[in-house]
């Protein structure tokens, strides 16, 4: 069986910046394994596209432009702030804050600097403008469930 739309695919991966070669993260790090119903949009465009055709049990190193991951760095989403809208927060450089936009959605920021009267907060993806390398190994491939299909998402072992 191959990777291929409407598949349920389990794979380990490590993910590194292709610039250094820094690792930047790993299934093994999260307990085990990802799993993801191949065309329902929950992986990197470019992640899953290169892994269409892949078997079990093959590994492969596959290599992602920005574009196709996270996308580029906008530096629009790099704003300041009034200091005076994180009363109470007891700020660092590189901390990640929490904030709901609007219409109710959860954003991440980044901090990136901060005076007594302003912050400096960056709302890019912390992988966006970075080309990536997944070295993939799949793990096992099986049909979705008539339930995963209808919900868009892979069910633990094919269950609710």
């Amino acid at each position: 069986m191959k990777v291929a739309e409407g598949k349920v695919v389990t794979f380990h991966y490590v993910l590194k910046d292709s610039a250094g070669g820094t690792v930047l993260d790993r299934s093994q790090d999260h307990g085990g394994p990802l799993t993801f119903l191949v065309g329902a949009r929950t992986l990197i465009p470019g992640l899953e596209s290169r892994m269409l055709g892949m078997q079990e049990g093959e590994t492969r190193t596959i290599e992602v432009p920005a574009s196709e991951a996270y996308g580029e760095r906008d530096p629009e989403l790099i704003q300041t702030i009034p200091r005076s809208y994180l009363e109470g927060v007891d700020l660092k450089e590189g901390m990640v804050l929490q904030a709901e936009t609007e219409s109710g959605s959860i954003i991440e920021m980044t901090v990136t600097s901060f005076t007594d009267q302003d912050v400096t907060v960056d709302m890019n993806h912390p992988l966006a403008g970075k080309d990536l390398v997944f070295e993939v190994e799949i793990v096992s491939i099986r049909d979705a469930t008539p339930e995963e299909q209808a919900h868009g998402h892979a069910h633990p072992e094919g269950g609710h």
